[in-house]
């Protein structure tokens, strides 16, 4: 079983996209497929129950079948930071939590599950705790989303040493485009790969990656 990360340089970057693509991909391969959003803010009240959208994707894409509850064990409705929703409801995040709800999805043998984080990689838990624990203990594959905007190049540099010193394994990064007004993008790719190495993928501007794009990703990332 393969387990990967998908952190980002920044929230709203298009982790969750780039989760359903390499699922989709993972799926057309016939992998057997699990996600895992442990971690989110900013949902809302469906049926009695706390639903994230992020989380909602991942359970729509993973090829096996689970409740969204094994999908997103903690959810909180404030969109802010986690760590400051749980403070609020007297509650702490702690990793014993994260981690019995990765083996809870671990018992259901898929081929290989992808976590997402949430916000960077620094995300804190409180009392100087922080989520990017998790997965460098599971020896995760990490994928970093850089979305491509002014500023990118710092962040993603800065993301990667970090990654690195921490102890995990960058598998590698995923360019997304999501600013359409950024100047000069190829040339921001060309300098983050000459920094990073080439990237697993390149996600273009508002359209679909390519059933052979998607492939390429999943496959790079088995071998990685």
């Amino acid at each position: 079983m393969q387990k990967w990360f998908i952190t980002g340089t920044d929230t709203d970057v298009g982790k969750t996209y780039v989760g359903q693509q390499l699922m989709l991909g993972l799926a057309e391969q016939g992998y057997k497929t699990l996600g895992y959003k442990p971690i989110s803010a900013g949902c809302e009240w469906i049926k009695d129950e706390l639903c994230n959208d992020d989380a909602m994707q991942y359970q729509k894409n993973s090829t096996l079948t689970v409740s969204l509850k094994e999908v997103n064990p903690i959810a909180y409705e404030p969109p802010i930071a986690p760590h400051i929703a749980a403070a609020q409801q007297g509650e702490a995040l702690e990793i014993r939590a994260i981690e019995q709800g990765f083996q809870n999805l671990v018992e259901y043998k898929p081929d290989v599950i992808i976590t997402e984080g949430a916000g960077g990689w620094r995300l804190p838990l409180g009392d100087n705790r922080y989520f990017s624990v998790f997965p460098v203990e599971q020896k995760m594959k990490v994928i970093l989303v850089v979305g491509l905007k002014l500023g990118c190049l710092n962040h993603a540099i800065l993301t990667a040493e970090t990654i690195k010193r921490d102890g995990a394994h960058l598998a590698g990064w995923i360019a997304n485009h999501i600013d359409t007004d950024m100047l000069l993008q190829q040339q921001n790719i060309d300098a983050l790969t000459a920094e990073l190495g080439p990237p697993l993928g390149v996600v273009p501007a508002l359209n679909a990656l390519s059933t052979k794009a998607r492939s390429k990703m999943v496959d790079n990332l088995i071998r990685a």
